[in-house]
């Protein structure tokens, strides 16, 4: 089992070592599904006072997969620097990971590293986006909810001493709701409005809070949509430059992804392997092709792409969900069919 967690802890690391230069244990330990992103934006709101009382998993393993993390980091020599974490609150109060409040265990994971090859401005700029201060979060409520001050309810609320404010008692009533989608507008509607917040709200499906938008001052608002219609043309050119370079990039990785999976299934046609890659690999998904472990094509998570097709194309999986029948006791009669399936695809 130990030797299992080394290696998905090498996978993810990896992954976000080339995906965005630098590796922090909060974002391994997320990519590992050991962190929820409720459970984490609660303590960044300062609702929760300690992070690992909010993990799957108890101290002891958390523990063991920060030494495989601190391990493998030393053994590439990567550049090793320390982030304080404080919480999107007004006061920017310092952030506690552990109940314990161990030097050692607070040290060890506010402890990052960054590939030592990247050029010096480079490493300016990951270094000056980790110090950031995080935004100041605005809830869209998924249930009901009152001011903790005036009673009064609204779409959005404001947590404070982890109680909701609605915008008025907040002192951000003066501000407007952008909503999300123009990347652009958003970017410096932000970056010229002197108070501003992030909308999020929760996500059932996918388990998670999606960003709704942000509240930002009128004047600002007024300023960035001027700056937006005098380069809207150009904007619109790089944006489908940069669909074309995704396009090419996924392409690249579902044909790796095929690979694999024919590497581990050689019973498999190439055609169907294609297929199970480019479902799983699909981008913003959210399937395993699209996780850490899936993009390091970790034997596990590609065998999880594998078995989600034979459940879905070579059962009666879904008709027995459509019939009623729990999930859980649909996988169990489906067993025994996905062990014959697999077994039969890993003989060439």
């Amino acid at each position: 089992m130990s030797g299992r967690l080394d290696r998905r802890v090498t996978a993810v690391a990896e992954d976000l070592l080339k995906r965005k230069k630098v590796v922090a244990p909060l974002a391994v330990l997320s990519e590992l599904g050991w962190l929820g992103s409720r459970s984490v934006q609660s303590w960044e709101l300062g609702q929760e006072p300690h992070l690992d009382t909010l993990a799957a998993v108890g101290p002891e393993r958390l523990a063991e997969a920060m030494t495989y993390l601190h391990e493998w980091a030393a053994g590439l020599g990567l550049l090793k620097s320390e982030v304080d974490y404080v919480a999107a609150t007004r006061d920017r109060r310092a952030l506690r990971f552990s109940r314990s409040g161990d030097a050692g265990v607070e040290q060890a994971f506010r402890t990052q590293w960054t590939d030592p090859a990247l050029p010096p401005a480079r490493l300016a700029r990951v270094a000056q986006r980790q110090a950031k201060a995080p935004d100041l979060v605005v809830l869209n409520p998924d249930k009901r909810w009152h001011c903790a001050q005036c009673g009064e309810t609204g779409d959005f609320h404001f947590v404070e001493d982890e109680k909701p404010l609605c915008l008025d008692c907040a002192d951000m009533d003066h501000l407007v709701f952008l909503p999300a989608g123009d990347a652009a507008l958003t970017r410096r509607a932000r970056k010229a409005s002197g108070l501003a917040a992030v909308v999020v709200r929760w996500s059932k499906s996918r388990k998670r809070f999606d960003r709704r938008g942000i509240l930002v001052e009128r004047a600002a608002l007024d300023t960035a949509e001027e700056q937006c219609l005098a380069d809207e043309d150009l904007r619109e050119r790089r944006k489908a430059r940069d669909r074309g370079r995704r396009a090419a990039q996924d392409l690249v990785f579902q044909a790796a992804f095929a690979e694999r999976i024919r590497d581990l299934f050689p019973g498999l046609a190439t055609d169907r392997a294609l297929s199970i890659a480019e479902h799983a690999g699909t981008r913003s998904s959210g399937r395993v092709g699209r996780s850490a472990a899936g993009q390091a094509l970790d034997e596990h998570a590609v065998t999880l792409a594998v078995v989600a097709a034979i459940r879905h194309e070579e059962t009666d999986y879904d008709a027995m969900l459509m019939a009623g029948v729990p999930r859980a006791t649909a996988r169990e009669r489906i067993r025994d069919d996905i062990d014959r399936v697999l077994n039969l695809w890993r003989q060439s």
